[in-house]
């Protein structure tokens, strides 16, 4: 899905992508790993959250790439912005959609969650990091 997720007018992508080994291969692929979904219940460290097991062994390894975009090629750009693999996300699928934060619109990514209660997320970058926000029933 390309968007302008960081409201700097360049567009940017996200792309569901599996990464077995996400805080070796960082340094290597130059992203940062981050973990939104664990941060919002109390404890984010992507070092430790990425040892967890899934509850799902279909979803091991299964996380978020988004690429900033920079210059007129945007995301395709050789030296991007920035890059995020965002990991422990309990996604099914993901839409991007507009999102209002304290008066402002923004892109945001809406996640249907897997799992048996089918709840709907939202990540939305803040101007630093990105962040995970519950907000209810399915989308279905």
């Amino acid at each position: 899905m390309k968007a302008d997720l960081d409201g700097d007018g360049i567009e940017d992508i996200v792309i569901p992508a599996r990464c077995t080994n996400p805080m070796m291969d960082q340094a290597e692929n130059n992203y940062v790993v981050v973990d939104p979904y664990n941060a919002f219940f109390g404890y984010g460290n992507p070092r430790v959250t990425t040892q967890f097991a899934s509850d799902d062994p279909a979803r091991r390894g299964v996380s978020l790439l988004i690429i900033h975009g920079a210059g007129t090629e945007a995301w395709h750009s050789t030296t991007p912005k920035a890059k995020f693999l965002i990991v422990n996300l309990p996604f099914r699928e993901i839409h991007v959609k507009k999102l209002v934060v304290k008066k402002k619109d923004h892109l945001a990514i809406y996640v249907a969650e897997t799992g048996g209660d089918a709840q709907t997320s939202v990540l939305v970058w803040d101007g630093k990091k990105y962040r995970y926000q519950p907000m209810g029933s399915s989308m279905e």
